[in-house]
């Protein structure tokens, strides 16, 4: 009996220290400086542990802890899981913990919000997600969260990053795969793995990654996507099951054999009163492009978009028939019933899988899989090119794609398999915005006049939904582009948007209050009254990564500007010119006496391109002269004055 109770104390004592060592595991004060510096968040430790049973069955456990400094890093202790009639959640619990490492609260799968993974409609409601609506007590505090997810499908396989974002550190960070059958062995690509520590242990059936110590990037201005510069692991399946079907790729050519044989063969039927009414709509013209863009407008008038990325929705898209039916879509949906309408009119097209976004990325040559690409397009080849259409857009001109997915290595798919090719890059040049103004200057400083805007190429894009807007928003927005035009009213609006050339003018009568200032006898004003650029990025000190002007553009001003009677220029900003391989400037500014008027010549041309680091400081410089060189004053002084 008493050696029992003697040893009781001891049992309590070992189960004492054990909670205190879970409890101390997840103190702030623990983690190293290095790893604290330039970070919101610190993943404390993730594992996944990937295991491919058979063809048709993989499992993947994971767990993950964040510790989370600041309300900036809320998002890295992200806990939200998706599934669907194919991927199955077993098991999901999450625990916070305060700084002390003291739990604070622990969550069930119960707690968890049961969300669907799509905006809209009821064509993919199998796509939801399991998501913890988590508001934190204090900071700093860790979450950790631990799911098992079955999926019946072995392809995709997941990449594995070793950072999870801009500043965010990582301390201890495991990823591995195992399979049952060695028929399942995948391919892994490691990249950028070099000057971190990160070891990679090899066993009979599987590979474990494991990364220590890594400190937080910083995100610094115009950096490229942080895909590009995180050291990860790519791991894609060369045999593989999905939905049912089994699958043996190796290139390009191969997945899109088997994208077009097992996921959109068969699927472009349609009602024979939707083929015989686009057969109607097109009976007057043989020509391709022509019958291809009233197939385009019919689409844009007739359905609309649901958002659904290809990996959430899967890969296989609605049939024709279905979209026909219901009227809208995600990507995949209304591409192909697009690319089913267009072949009922006797024109071919191809279906395009794209990494879309503001930032380009492109499909890894030589690494072909299935987890590529979040967004789907459609190619027209005709006379020798391929003419782009992205189906989700109710309003984007035929045959231009816009910023959100141009100048990219793509993944185009026919009968005969796939390919990569590249979707149109718009250069500076074609990137244009032209203002012309005939403007006058009051004697007591108020502005007033005619403007026209015309814009091409991207900046056509990021202008031409002015059109859609109601005439409150419309005022809005030139009262924010033109913020230092102090009482502005604008009348007479008149939008005109060439869909064919893809030019988007805006015609107004601009008024303003105060523009130049009086000083005694004289009045100061800056004679760039319509287009301040301010490109000047942040300072970073000591800059570590590339930048990148993403997309080039060329502005090209042209104003006339009457001078109130009286006055006479005192000075003239003159003429400026600066070149750089970044772009170049010039602007001339002339007094005009017959008519009394001031000349407003300019012209910026900005390049497109990935610089060095240390190319920063001097791309900063050529903006800051931008800047400078657009607020320029000049000086009228009352004529009488002088004599």
């Amino acid at each position: 009996m008493n050696r029992i109770f003697t040893f009781l104390p001891g049992i309590f004592l070992l189960f004492a220290s054990l909670g205190q060592a879970q409890e101390s595991r997840y103190q702030a004060v623990l983690i190293p400086d290095d790893l604290k510096a330039q970070a919101d968040a610190v993943v404390r430790y993730e594992k996944m542990t990937v295991k491919l049973r058979d063809l048709f069955r993989m499992e993947v456990d994971m767990e993950r802890a964040v510790t989370v400094f600041n309300s900036r890093g809320d998002r890295h202790a992200r806990a939200v899981v998706g599934y669907n009639d194919s991927r199955k959640i077993r098991d999901i619990e999450a625990v916070e913990y305060d700084a002390m490492g003291r739990e604070n609260r622990k969550f069930r799968q119960r707690d968890f919000m049961d969300v669907s993974a799509v905006d809209g409609g009821t064509l993919y409601s199998d796509s939801r997600s399991l998501y913890l609506d988590h508001t934190p007590v204090s900071y700093p505090y860790t979450l950790v969260v631990r799911y098992t997810v079955e999926n019946e499908n072995t392809a995709p396989l997941p990449n594995w990053y070793f950072l999870s974002g801009y500043r965010v550190s990582t301390q201890e960070s495991h990823f591995e795969l195992r399979y049952d059958r060695p028929d399942l062995v995948p391919e892994v690509r490691e990249v950028l793995l070099e000057g971190y520590e990160i070891e990679k242990e090899t066993f009979f059936n599987g590979f474990r990654y494991s990364g220590r110590n890594i400190p937080a990037m910083r995100d610094e201005s115009m950096s490229p996507p942080f895909s590009e510069v995180v050291p990860k692991v790519m791991v894609r399946p060369l045999h593989f099951g999905y939905e049912g079907i089994e699958g043996q790729v190796d290139t390009w050519e191969d997945v899109g054999r088997w994208m077009y044989t097992h996921m959109l063969q068969g699927r472009d039927a349609l009602p024979e009163s939707t083929r015989n009414e686009v057969l109607h709509l097109v009976a007057d013209t043989r020509d391709t492009l022509e019958r291809a863009r009233r197939i385009y407008r019919y689409v844009q008038e007739n359905t609309r978009y649901i958002s659904v990325q290809v990996g959430i929705g899967g890969i296989r898209p609605i049939s024709a028939l279905e979209v026909d039916r219901v009227k809208y879509g995600d990507c995949k949906g209304l591409s192909n019933y697009t690319r089913a309408l267009l072949s009922a009119v006797g024109v071919p097209s191809y279906y395009v899988h794209v990494e879309a976004g503001s930032y380009k990325s492109d499909f890894e040559p030589g690494f072909a899989d299935l987890s590529q690409g979040n967004h789907v397009i459609l190619a027209i080849p005709q006379g020798g090119k391929l003419h782009w259409v992205d189906c989700t857009s109710q309003t984007i001109p035929f045959g231009f794609l816009g910023d959100f997915t141009d100048d990219r290595l793509v993944h185009l798919i026919d009968e005969n398999g796939g390919r990569l090719v590249r979707t149109p890059s718009y250069k500076g040049l074609q990137n244009g915005q032209v203002t012309r103004a005939r403007l006058a200057l009051s004697a007591e400083g108020a502005l007033q006049g005619e403007v026209e805007i015309r814009a091409t190429g991207t900046q056509y894009d990021s202008q031409y939904g002015l059109e859609d807007l109601g005439a409150i928003d419309q005022l809005s927005y030139y009262r924010r582009r033109w913020g230092y035009l102090e009482n502005l009213e604008v009348s007479g609006l008149a939008y005109e948007n060439d869909k064919d050339a893809v030019q988007f003018t805006q015609r107004m009568d601009i008024e303003t209050g105060q523009y130049a200032k009086k000083a005694g006898d004289r009045l100061l004003f800056a004679p760039n009254a319509l287009n301040r650029l301010n490109l000047v990025p942040d300072r970073h000190r000591d800059r570590k990564l590339p930048f990148m002007v993403q997309r080039g553009f060329e502005d090209q001003e042209a104003y006339e500007i009457a001078l109130p009677k009286g006055y006479r220029p005192e000075a003239l900003p003159g003429e400026t010119a600066f070149e750089t391989p970044f772009g170049h400037y010039r602007l001339q500014v002339s007094y005009e006496p017959e008519s009394h008027s001031v000349s407003y010549q300019r012209k910026v041309l900005l390049q497109a391109g990935e610089y060095a680091p240390d190319q920063y400081d001097a791309y900063r410089d050529f903006c800051r002269k931008i800047s400078r060189s657009d607020r320029l004053q000049m000086i009228l002084i009352e004529s009488d004055t002088t004599k």
